[in-house]
């Protein structure tokens, strides 16, 4: 086993841990499988509405396994070109943790080509999870000083309205160059995995519209009650009314969580597949990234999804494939191998398939 460190550039690092995680790497025949499959995806990774991605691009395992970066891509310019190169879009998850200046979007217009674009996954404020008071800009940590003076993280529905409304307004300042120049392809919005399916939820998800406007909106759940049978029919009707796109999720089938794999389109123009991989070891409170996402897709797992992505992308104009497996190359994997297999089986000869059955 190798001990992977931390670190590396702070606007799209994934995760807040830090130090030293040991976590196992993968077999080696599988790991070859998944490197030969990879050579056979189309550059950029696009196939037909199907536009596959990561996580990120800039995991600083990803950096030092040495297997996507040429040894010339050393600065974050060189490096979003060059991983824009290779992949049409990819989502944006350090905005979870904190909302960066409207000068780093436009930054990353700058450095990447259309129509390559960028997915954000949503801040806190939006999803209800906790708020990490040090990632706060200065000015609000300051006005939140006697706000539970004793803890680190703070609620949003504690936090004095004018604070919530103006960290909205300044994570939609930081989307609004995206916006305006067409490249922002959604706001992702990963419900925490506490959340059920309650009115008072439904109320807040209807709500988004209004805190972002202008936007397309993209809902991940992560509690099983949202998707029961019985309600699940009525849960996509509230998404399609409110113009919300449905999360599909590839993950652990695990007790106390894990969502199903259902395949659903909840809006005509965009579907959202997320691959979290089925690390069930890791898959539990408390868990690191590294230990929750180190997993590596066999070809046979990403065989099993081609089907169901064609149908998806025949309901809707634009699918986004994205990995979040974000430990070594994993992620760039699982995305070349889903853009080389989509690409080895034409359309035409696809049948209506059911989603494949969670491991």
């Amino acid at each position: 086993m190798k001990v992977l460190r931390r670190g590396g550039e702070r606007v799209m690092g994934k995760g807040q841990s830090s130090g030293a995680v040991t976590v196992p790497e993968a077999d080696p025949e599988l790991l070859r499988r998944a490197r030969e499959l990879a050579l056979r995806a189309p550059v950029p990774a696009r196939v037909g509405a199907i536009a596959c991605g990561t996580a990120g691009w800039t995991d600083p395992t990803l950096l030092r396994c040495g297997t996507f970066y040429p040894a010339t891509a050393r600065t974050p310019a060189e490096r979003l070109a060059h991983y824009a190169s290779q992949f049409p879009m990819v989502e944006v998850d350090a905005t979870f943790y904190a909302i960066p200046s409207p000068a780093v979007s436009a930054q990353w217009l700058e450095r990447s080509p259309r129509p390559f674009v960028f997915d954000l996954k949503a801040h806190p404020v939006f999803t209800g999870h906790p708020i990490d008071r040090k990632r706060l800009p200065s000015e609000l940590a300051r006005a939140l000083k006697d706000v539970a003076p004793d803890t680190t993280r703070l609620c949003p529905k504690d936090l004095p309205r004018e604070i919530r409304m103006e960290l909205e307004a300044a994570f939609t300042r930081f989307l609004e160059p995206l916006r305006a120049a067409g490249r922002l392809g959604c706001v992702m919005v990963q419900l925490p995995p506490w959340t059920t399916a309650t009115r008072g939820a439904v109320r807040e998800l209807e709500a988004l519209g209004g805190v972002l406007p202008g936007v397309r909106i993209a809902v991940e759940f992560r509690h099983p009650s949202w998707l029961e049978e019985g309600r699940r029919d009525r849960v996509f009707d509230m998404l399609r009314a409110n113009g919300l796109a449905y999360v599909i999720v590839d993950e652990p089938d695990v007790q106390g969580g894990g969502v199903p794999p259902v395949a659903a389109a909840t809006r005509e123009d965009l579907g959202v597949v997320r691959f979290h991989g089925h690390n069930v070891a890791g898959w539990h409170r408390g868990a690191s990234v590294l230990e929750r996402f180190n997993y590596l897709y066999a070809p046979e797992q990403l065989g099993a999804w081609v089907k169901p992505m064609r149908r998806l992308s025949a309901e809707v104009r634009e699918v986004h494939a994205v990995f979040n497996n974000c430990v070594r190359d994993y992620a760039v994997l699982g995305a070349r191998d889903l853009a080389a297999l989509l690409l080895a089986e034409p359309a035409a000869n696809d049948e209506v398939a059911p989603a494949p059955e969670p491991c």
